[in-house]
């Protein structure tokens, strides 16, 4: 079974930046989910996260935070 992924990001973040910067240099393509004006993602990322943090690397619904993270997670898994 295929590991689902969701990558949830706010617009102007400077970590999700990095994490964007990351994947667009190793070409990793992944589901973003912007919650800059989306209130219906903000609280879902609340509601499953447990916390309004971005970036925020859902990994089979569990999430994963901090942007030095989810580039070595990204680093070990697509590399």
């Amino acid at each position: 079974m295929a590991t689902k992924y969701e990558l949830y990001v706010l617009d102007g973040c400077p970590w999700c930046a990095k994490v964007l910067g990351y994947m667009q240099e190793h070409n990793i393509k992944l589901p973003t989910v912007s919650i800059t004006g989306n209130p219906e993602a903000r609280a879902m990322l609340e509601r499953e996260g447990g916390k309004v943090q971005c970036p925020c690397l859902f990994i089979d619904g569990k999430p994963l935070y901090e942007s030095g993270d989810i580039v070595d997670y990204l680093a070990k898994t697509f590399a």
